[in-house]
């Protein structure tokens, strides 16, 4: 083939290409694809166990269990944002009473939201606070556990143990030990008997990792759910942590909904990779 037909062919196919309507992507479904083999769970997965093991490691008095969880939670880089404020009447629940929207177990998402648009140093969130509160007591935590005070715990509960003690000063002066991923999260106080609906973006075929961490005060449930209102996790039970990860199959929004169902305030973390 002479060069310029080769042009005029490749110049043809071009044109077409263009010319042909796009094809959409079925958003109808639920928002889950295939997780790559090999996917490791990251940042707020390391966070989740920490706050775990730093709770063992206190029940048990254990000063080398609270140096784990320390050493794991200085292990995450962690960026902490604040979120934007989301109307209730996007998600249609202006004016939305406690007993309706007990019944659908997860807030509605807006039908149509559009792709999320992610900035390169944090991913953006936004969230609104339902109902009254039915106690104003504020508990007794401020919020999960940071690495530095397990760290301080590990030492009370090492006493005289000059073993141990070392061990706490060699670990807080080696730093935090970084290369697990990192994680941004967003701290909230939820009064008793209030619900916190979170609107986050994740990109499809990307890992998502979301977790809550409670302050231990209160008893939280959790639900996630996709853009069209499919529950991707949920956990009811008597806790105020959870962990979820998945492959969104395309780019969306997905809403989390925190209810404090305790009598007190729980002032907690979400967090993400």
């Amino acid at each position: 083939m002479k060069l310029k037909t080769l042009s005029l062919a490749v110049a043809a196919t071009t044109l077409a290409a263009l010319t042909l309507p796009a094809i959409a992507q079925d958003k109808s479904g639920t928002n889950i694809g295939e997780t790559a083999e090999g996917t490791a769970p990251g940042g707020a997965s390391t966070m989740g166990l920490a706050q775990d093991l730093y709770a063992v490691g206190l029940a048990q008095g254990d000063a080398l269990t609270v140096l784990a969880a320390a050493e794991l939670a200085a292990s995450v880089e962690v960026a902490t944002a604040e979120a934007t404020a989301l109307d209730p009447a996007k998600l249609g629940l202006e004016g939305v009473d406690r007993e309706t929207f007990a019944k659908r177990k997860a807030a509605p998402a807006a039908p149509a939201a559009p792709a999320p648009i992610m900035a390169d140093e944090a991913r953006p969130a936004a969230k609104v606070t339902l109902f009254s509160a039915t106690s104003e007591e504020e508990g007794t935590a401020e919020a999960p556990v940071t690495a530095e005070a397990m760290y301080a715990r590990a030492a009370e509960l090492a006493g005289d143990d000059e073993v141990i003690l070392g061990l706490i000063e060699d670990a807080m002066a080696e730093g935090p030990r970084r290369g697990i991923g990192g994680a941004v999260q967003w701290l909230s106080r939820l009064p008793a008997g209030t619900t916190d609906v979170w609107e986050v973006p994740f990109y499809g075929n990307s890992y998502a990792e979301v977790a809550i961490v409670g302050d231990g005060d209160a008893n939280l449930d959790v639900a996630l759910t996709d853009e069209n209102g499919n529950v991707i996790c949920d956990d009811v039970s008597w806790s105020d942590k959870l962990y979820c990860d998945w492959t969104p199959a395309w780019d969306g929004y997905f809403y989390v909904t925190v209810q404090n169902t305790g009598r007190v305030r729980n002032s907690y973390y979400l967090m993400t990779n």
